[in-house]
């Protein structure tokens, strides 16, 4: 009774193991010199493809909103007349005015703004694009079968520069009213329109950077044979996730954008004129920059090489379609959000790979 509890106890123990061995999809008689797992370590060079794409704007500024002026120059109110009207006359007395106020007009005088334009606008012509990085890659792949593998793409997360594009302008424009006394005069109505130059992407160097970390996961198809063919081509098909970290960003740039946020800061403080001489506010502007995560297809087309039954030689080609979206914040402790910047970023990938690896 024993032996033959026992044998019955030896055949279900053996039974999973005979399942598994004539299994069509994880089959141990692929081939000679069939392994399970094989790892590579190689240089993995990423082209990024992606174009720019425009930055849109947001301020805390609402269209229509009235901000006092302030003390302010003549010479600012004749810099930001509106071109497409014709004011002459108003400029002319203007000059006369500056000429007795030594070129100033007070509070008392300068009246109020009703500002436009400033709550949202995208700049045409701007973003950013990464450059190409080379790191170290590290391929894995599990064999369910000789010719099927899972594999898990890596390297050392690089600092990607992202190089800028373009003039970053505010598209300033307002009705101003002065004022004698608290009477407003509004037959004096000025037309004010500029744009206002807030930053250039591309004039000193990178306008960002950032650590990618972009692990891929592909179902791979491999031809050939093991302990055949030397040579054996396989493609892929899987799935990409990109997170960034370290992102830092130019410190001209986020001088200019600092210097923006004074700007945004004067109108909401009551104080417009000195927006338009980039005068420093009652603020304290913080820039922050952050990256969003991103999951994206990816198809691989490569090959091996075997040296022998453990060792191989191995290189591929794969594509990603990845984008993800940048977000620039100015913000103070008391005024909150300031403005807030954002763009696609069309990372799109081209990434070759050539190392060398082992099987076991």
């Amino acid at each position: 009774m024993k032996k033959s509890l026992l044998c019955i106890v030896s055949s279900l123990a053996v039974l999973p193991t005979l399942s598994y061995a004539e299994s069509p999809y994880f089959s141990l008689k692929d081939g000679d010199g069939f392994k399970r797992f094989s790892v590579s370590v190689g240089a993995l060079h990423v082209m990024p493809q992606g174009k720019a794409q425009p930055f849109q704007v947001n301020t805390s500024v609402k269209n229509g909103e009235v901000s006092a002026n302030g003390d302010i120059q003549v010479d600012t109110v004749l810099n930001n007349l509106n071109p497409n009207v014709n004011q002459s006359a108003l400029a002319g007395a203007l000059k006369f005015l500056g000429f007795f106020s030594g070129g100033n007009l007070g509070s008392g005088l300068s009246g109020s703004s009703k500002i436009q334009g400033l709550e949202q606008w995208n700049n045409s012509g701007t973003g950013l694009e990464a450059e190409d990085v080379t790191t170290l890659g590290l391929i894995s792949n599990y064999y369910f079968t000789d010719h099927i593998s899972f594999e898990t793409k890596a390297g050392i997360p690089p600092k990607v520069d992202l190089k800028g594009q373009g003039k970053i302008y505010a598209p300033f424009s307002a009705v101003a009213t002065p004022q004698i006394g608290k009477l407003p005069i509004e037959f004096a109505n000025i037309d004010l329109k500029n744009d206002i130059f807030i930053t250039d992407l591309g004039a000193n160097g990178a306008a960002a950077s950032a650590r990618a970390w972009t692990p891929a996961f592909e179902l791979q198809y491999h031809f050939g044979k093991t302990g055949v063919n030397k040579f054996r081509p396989y493609v892929g098909l899987g799935i990409m996730y990109a997170y960034f970290s370290d992102v830092e960003i130019n410190p001209q740039t986020e001088k200019d954008l600092i210097a923006a946020g004074h700007m945004i800061a004067n109108i909401k403080e009551g104080n417009a004129g000195a927006s338009l001489e980039g005068k420093l506010s009652k603020a304290n502007p913080q820039v922050d920059v952050e990256a969003t995560d991103a999951f994206a297809p990816i198809a691989t087309l490569g090959f091996t090489y075997d040296f022998n039954d453990k060792y191989f030689a191995t290189g591929s080609v794969s594509y990603a379609h990845l984008k993800n979206e940048t977000i620039i914040t100015v913000t103070d402790t008391k005024h909150g959000e300031l403005i807030r910047s954002q763009a696609d970023i069309e990372i799109n990938p081209l990434l070759v790979y050539a190392g060398v690896g082992m099987r076991f």
